[in-house]
C-alpha cells in the first residue's frame, strides 16, 4: 500500500484493498466490533479522504459448509493478490481431523514472521507487581520447526521404516511404539527471522534483541539457529549491531546488543525481568509459549494481537491470536480487543499512523475507564462488565475526542 517515491520516500494510497475472513466461533463478533472501528477511525483520521475496500473471503467452517473445501484454492488466490489481509480466529481439530488452517495458511502464503507485540497498559490485570515493565515484541519463525506438521503415528509402516533407518545409520534405539515426527530448522529460515527482528530493532530504535533456544541440548537445530542468528549480526548488520560480550543489557556504542538465552532460563527472566527484552527472536514452538505466556502477564491472549509477515514478498496477513470459544459463540460475550489492535497493526503497515493511534488510544481508553468484557472484569475491580457490542460502542465514542 505504500510505494516510493522518485526521491525515495514512501507515497501513502488514499485507498486500500483488503481482504478479510470473518473466522468460526466468535470470529464474526469480534470482526463485526473491527471492522466498525476502523472504518470510523479512518473517518475520523482522514474526514473522508481515505477508504477501505473489504473484501471477504472464506475459510474454515463457514467455506466447508459452503463450498466444501476448509481453505478454498480462490481464498489463497486473493490473499496472494493482496499486500495486507486480516482474519478471525478458524477451528482446527485436536488431534484427527484437518491441519491446522493458520499453519497452512502461514505456509502456503510463505509467511515466516509471527510478529506479536506484547505491552500492558491501565485497566488490564497483571500478575505481576509491575506490570508496566512488559514492553516486548515477539518474533516468532512461522514456517519450520515442530508447527512443519512432519510426522507419522507410531502404528504405521512409515514409522516402522523410519526407525529402521535411525536404528541404521545414526544407532538411534527407537522402541516400537514410538510416533516420530521431524523438528526441521534451516539456516535460510533462522537468518530471515533474525534479520527481520534486526530490521524491526533498527526501524523502531530499540536496543536489545534476545535470541531463545534450546540449543544446550539440540545443537544442531536451536543451537544452530543462535549460531546463524549471530552469523546475521556480524555479516549483515555490524554498523547496527553487536554481540553482547557481557552480560550488559545497555546499548553499546549506539549499537543495539543482541545476546541469546536458554530457552527455559527465559521463562523466568520474563517473569523477574521483564524489562530486559524488547525484541524476542526465536523459533516456533519457543514462541509459541512465550507469547502466550507474555500475555497472561498483560491481561491474556483476549487483547494480544498478532502478524503474519513476508517483507520479502511485501505480504502481511494480521489475525486475533486466541481461539474460537464456541462456547460463547453469538452469546454477545466476546473481547474484541486482540482483533482491533490487529487491525491496528495493519493500519500502521500501510502507513495510515493517524487512524492507528486513534484506534490504539480508543481502545486503551476504554479499558482504563473500567468499561470491560467479562474476561477482564472477573480479574480487574471496580470494573463494568460490558458486551462486545456496547464495549464495541464505547471505543467508537472515544474516536473522535
Amino acid at each position: 500500500m505504500t510505494d516510493p517515491s522518485t526521491d525515495g520516500t514512501p507515497v501513502v494510497a488514499d485507498t486500500a484493498t483488503v481482504p478479510f475472513i470473518q473466522g468460526d466461533g466468535i470470529g464474526p463478533e469480534v470482526w463485526a466490533a473491527t471492522f466498525q472501528t476502523v472504518d470510523a477511525a479512518v473517518h475520523a483520521a482522514y474526514h473522508g479522504q481515505r477508504t477501505i475496500h473489504w473484501i471477504e473471503v472464506l475459510a474454515g467452517e463457514r467455506a466447508h459448509a459452503e463450498t466444501g473445501q476448509w481453505l478454498p484454492e480462490d481464498t489463497l488466490a486473493t490473499l496472494h493478490a493482496h499486500p495486507v489481509a486480516i482474519k478471525g480466529p478458524l477451528t482446527t481439530p485436536v488431534a484427527g481431523g484437518i491441519r491446522s488452517l493458520n499453519v497452512q495458511l502461514r505456509r502456503d502464503l510463505d509467511l515466516y514472521a509471527n510478529i506479536r507485540p506484547v505491552r500492558w497498559f491501565p485497566g488490564l490485570p497483571s500478575p505481576l507487581r509491575q506490570p508496566e515493565l512488559v514492553n516486548a515484541v515477539i518474533f516468532r519463525e512461522n514456517t519450520e520447526d515442530v508447527y512443519a506438521g512432519l510426522e507419522v503415528p507410531a502404528d504405521s509402516r512409515e514409522a516402522a521404516a523410519l526407525r529402521n533407518q535411525f536404528r541404521d545409520i545414526c544407532g538411534w534405539d527407537l522402541t516400537d511404539d514410538c510416533g516420530i515426527g521431524i523438528k526441521p530448522i534451516s539456516e535460510h529460515a533462522s537468518k530471515r527471522l533474525v534479520r527481520a527482528a534486526l530490521r524491526y530493532a533498527i526501524d523502531r530504535g530499540h536496543s536489545r534483541i534476545t535470541l531463545v533456544h534450546k540449543g544446550n541440548i539440540m545443537k544442531y537445530t536451536e543451537g544452530a539457529f543462535r549460531d546463524w542468528g549471530y552469523q546475521v549480526v556480524r555479516d549483515e548488520f555490524a554498523d547496527h549491531a553487536k554481540i553482547a560480550d557481557t552480560n550488559d543489557h545497555d546499548a553499546v556504542d549506539n549499537r543495539i546488543v543482541v545476546h541469546d538465552r536458554i530457552a527455559d532460563a527465559m521463562f523466568q527472566d520474563i517473569l523477574l525481568h521483564p524489562d530486559r527484552h524488547q525484541i524476542i527472536a526465536t523459533t516456533n514452538l519457543n514462541g509459541d509459549y512465550l507469547s502466550d505466556a507474555l500475555a497472561a502477564q498483560i491481561g491474556g491472549i483476549g487483547v494480544s494481537p498478532g502478524a503474519n509477515v513476508n517483507d520479502e514478498a511485501g505480504r502481511a496477513l494480521y489475525e486475533a491470536v486466541h481461539g474460537t470459544a464456541p462456547d460463547i459463540a453469538g452469546r454477545d460475550l466476546a473481547n474484541p480487543t486482540a482483533m482491533m489492535f490487529s487491525a491496528e497493526m495493519l493500519l500502521r503497515r500501510i502507513g495510515w499512523t493517524d487512524a492507528a493511534d486513534r484506534i490504539e488510544v480508543a481502545v486503551e481508553a476504554t479499558i482504563a475507564s473500567g468499561t470491560v468484557t467479562g474476561d477482564l472484569a472477573a480479574r480487574v475491580p471496580d470494573t463494568r462488565t460490558v458486551g462486545t457490542r456496547e464495549f464495541t460502542d464505547a471505543v467508537l465514542r472515544r474516536l473522535d475526542e
